[in-house]
């Protein structure tokens, strides 16, 4: 069994005037993290991998959040092709995944996320909002053959306010 947990950035600005790749974490962002880093702790979870895009604001949130699980910060793991926007370039990057991972965490962007998790799982939502989690199980041993799996959980920040 492969469980993926997807999680989106947390909340960030627009008011510097840098690129969209470099902008940061608001305070709500930062403090959304450390909300979703607790109850992702409280669930036991244990990933193998963790693996986030190289924009600023997901390596922040994935930095965060990452703290909250055993889980050495020397092996997160950045992937410029997690900057994406698009599902099927999720879908590819995850179906590279070593099959030696059971627990793959990956921190990316919307849209895809929320289209990665509507295609994949088996609750559908409208939108995943910044730092929202969702958490997916497959019936398979390879990362490269995933069918369709079943939403075993979702947290996002409003609902744990």
């Amino acid at each position: 069994m492969k469980r993926l947990i997807v999680i989106r950035h947390g909340k960030s600005t627009w008011e510097l005037q840098v690129r969209d790749h470099d902008r940061v974490l608001t305070q709500r962002g930062i403090d959304d993290a450390h909300l979703i880093g607790e109850a992702l702790k409280d669930l036991n979870v244990d990933p193998d991998q963790i693996w986030t895009s190289t924009a600023a604001r997901a390596l922040q949130t994935a930095t965060l959040v990452s703290e909250y699980f055993n889980y050495s910060l020397s092996k997160l793991e950045l992937k410029r092709e997690l900057y994406t926007f698009s599902s099927d370039e999720l879908i590819h990057v995850i179906s590279n995944a070593e099959d030696a991972i059971e627990t793959l965490v990956i921190f990316s962007h919307n849209n895809g996320i929320t289209d990665l998790v509507n295609d994949l799982g088996s609750t559908r939502f409208d939108n995943v909002p910044t730092t929202g989690v969702v958490a997916i199980d497959f019936d398979s041993n390879s990362w490269s053959c995933l069918g369709k799996g079943i939403t075993k959980f979702h947290l996002f920040p409003k609902l744990l306010k």
